[in-house]
C-alpha cells in the first residue's frame, strides 16, 4: 500500500506537541514503587494550582456509607484525590467545581471482588487470555472503581499481568494470585498439582503488598486437597485471604471439610449460590451444614454470579432463611458479560429484587469487600480515604433478571450509574450532570478542571468559525 506524502501543517505540528506533552506528563505522574497512578493526567493539560479548600463538591445527595453509618442527604467534598469532608450545607464557593446531585444516591466507589481482566496474552479459551475482559470498559459505567482479578495469573505470569493490565488501567486493579503458577489456563494447566506452590506464590505476593490481595484456587477437578492447602500456605506467608472456587464436587473432599477444617477465618468462598457443590440442603432447601459451619467460623461468602454460578432456586431459599452473602461480585468474563450477570449493578439489582434493602446491597459492594481483602482505606467515605465515589439513581419499572439456567425473577428497581469519581476526578458521566450547556457560560474555571475531571473542557470560549483558506495563485 502506498501512502500519499503531504506537507506538515502548523496545526498538525501543534497537535503533535500537545500529544508529546501529555505523554511526558503521564510518564512523570507514574509514582515509584508497585502502585498505580491515582488517575491519568489529561493529554496536553497543565494543572493550575487550586487554592480553594475543595476541588470537587457533591451537594444534596443521599449518602450511604456503611463504615461510617451515614445514611442521609448531605454533601461530600474532595481535595487532592482524597475525601476532604462529609457534612451538611458545605459552601459551593469553596470548591473549584460543585455538582448538585439532588435525588441521587452517593456511595463509595464500588468494589468488584471477582473479575477476570488479564486480557492481553491472546491465549484461546484462557482466563490468562481471550476469556478475560478489559476492566475500564465495564467498571466506571457501573460505579466500580476497584476490580479484583480473581486468579487469572499465577506467580509465574503475574509480572506480565501487572505490566500490561494493572499498570495501564484507570480502574484500580488488584489481584488474587492463582495457586497454579501458570495461572488460569486451559489444556490441563490449572489441574497441574506439580505447579501448585504455596511458597512461591506467597513470596510473589510479598513483593506487591496492596496490589496482590489474595490467593485463588479454582476449577480443580481432582480428589486431592493440595490446591486448597497450598493456597492457605501462601495466604499464611503473605498474610492475605484465600478465595475458593471449589471446582468439581468430589466425595473425597466434601464441602463441609473445606469450610470446617481447611480454610481459615477471613477466607472467602465464592459462587455461594450455585448449588453445584453442596451449598444447599436438598431436603430443607436452606443453607447446608457446610455453609453454616463456615459462617460460624468466620469465612466470608461471596456471590460471584458468573456464567454458571447463580441459581434462583438456591439464592431465594437461602436468603429467605437467613443466609445472605457477605459480598456481591460478578465473576465477569466474556461469557458472563452478556448472559445472566452482565455487570455489577445488574448483580446488585438481583439482590434488591430478592428483598434486600438498598443500604445492605451497597454495603455488600463497598465496605464488606474492602474488609474481605483487608484494604480498609477503600469502600468508604472517611476523611482521608481515596476519593472513589459512585453517584447512582434508581429507575422504577418492570425488569427481568436472569440466572444461569435462563430463568428469571421480576423486579421493580434498577440502579443506574450517573457519575463515577476515581481518585478525586470524574471518569464517567452518563447524562452530563457535571457539564455545562453548550450555549451557556462556563460555571467553573476551566483552568482548574484538571483537579476534578479527566475530560476536556472548553478553555477558549465559544466555538470559532472556520478560517477561510487563502486562495491559491494559478
Amino acid at each position: 500500500m502506498k501512502f500519499e506524502k503531504r506537507p506538515l501543517s502548523f496545526c498538525s505540528v501543534l497537535c503533535t506537541c500537545f500529544f508529546l506533552l501529555g505523554v511526558s506528563q503521564a510518564q512523570q505522574s507514574q509514582p515509584a514503587g508497585q502502585g498505580q497512578p491515582a488517575a491519568p493526567p489529561r493529554r496536553g493539560f497543565v494543572d493550575a494550582p487550586n487554592t480553594l479548600p475543595y476541588d470537587l463538591l457533591l451537594t444534596h445527595g443521599h449518602v450511604i456509607d456503611a463504615k461510617n453509618h451515614v445514611d442521609k442527604v448531605t454533601d461530600v467534598a474532595i481535595k487532592d484525590g482524597l475525601i476532604a469532608r462529609v457534612g451538611d450545607n458545605l459552601n459551593s464557593k469553596d470548591a473549584a467545581k460543585t455538582i448538585d446531585v439532588t435525588g441521587y444516591y452517593v456511595t463509595p466507589g464500588l468494589i468488584d471482588l471477582h473479575m477476570h481482566v488479564y486480557a492481553t496474552p491472546g491465549e484461546k479459551n484462557s482466563y490468562a487470555g481471550d476469556n478475560s475482559i478489559w476492566p475500564d470498559g465495564f467498571t466506571f459505567r457501573n460505579g466500580v472503581t476497584t476490580g479484583v482479578d480473581a486468579g487469572s495469573s499465577g506467580w509465574r505470569n503475574f509480572p506480565d499481568f501487572k505490566e500490561h493490565v494493572i499498570d495501564r488501567s484507570e480502574t484500580r486493579v488488584l489481584a488474587m494470585l492463582n495457586i497454579v503458577g501458570a495461572g488460569m489456563r486451559p489444556n490441563g494447566i490449572e489441574q497441574n498439582l506439580d505447579d501448585m506452590d504455596g511458597a512461591a506464590t506467597g513470596q510473589m505476593a510479598l513483593k506487591y503488598p496492596g496490589v496482590i490481595v489474595g490467593v485463588k484456587s479454582a476449577h480443580f477437578t481432582g480428589p486431592e486437597w493440595k490446591p486448597y492447602d497450598e493456597a492457605v500456605k501462601a495466604g499464611n506467608i503473605a498474610d492475605i485471604p484465600v478465595m475458593i472456587d471449589y471446582g468439581s464436587r468430589r466425595i473425597e473432599r466434601p464441602l463441609y471439610d473445606l469450610l470446617a477444617t481447611h480454610l481459615r477465618k477471613g477466607d472467602i468462598y465464592t459462587h455461594a449460590f450455585s448449588g453445584h457443590r453442596g451449598e444447599q440442603d436438598s431436603t430443607t432447601l436452606k443453607a447446608s451444614a457446610a455453609m453454616l459451619i463456615g459462617r460460624k467460623r468466620g469465612i466470608y461468602f461471596d456471590a460471584g454470579t458468573g456464567g454458571g454460578s447463580f441459581a434462583w432456586s438456591v439464592a431465594i431459599p437461602l436468603l429467605q432463611n437467613g443466609f445472605p452473602p457477605d459480598s456481591l461480585s460478578t465473576d465477569l468474563h466474556i461469557d458472563s458479560m452478556n448472559s445472566g450477570t452482565k455487570d455489577m449493578l445488574n448483580v446488585a439489582d438481583k439482590f434488591l429484587a430478592m428483598g434486600q434493602s438498598l443500604q445492605t446491597v451497597i454495603q455488600e459492594v463497598t465496605w464488606n469487600p474492602a474488609q474481605e481483602i483487608r484494604q480498609p482505606q477503600l469502600g468508604n467515605l472517611s476523611v482521608g480515604s481515596p476519593a472513589d465515589v459512585a453517584v447512582l439513581s434508581e429507575e422504577q419499572g418492570k425488569f427481568g433478571f436472569a440466572d444461569m439456567y435462563n430463568t428469571k425473577l421480576m423486579g421493580d428497581t434498577k440502579l443506574i450509574c450517573q457519575l463515577t469519581v476515581r481518585s478525586g476526578k470524574i471518569v464517567y458521566d452518563l447524562n452530563g450532570i457535571s457539564m455545562d450547556m453548550w450555549n451557556e457560560p462556563a460555571s467553573s474555571d476551566p483552568k482548574l478542571s484538571p483537579h476534578w475531571t479527566t475530560f476536556r473542557l472548553r478553555s477558549f470560549g465559544t466555538a470559532r468559525p472556520p478560517v477561510q483558506a487563502p486562495a491559491t495563485k494559478k
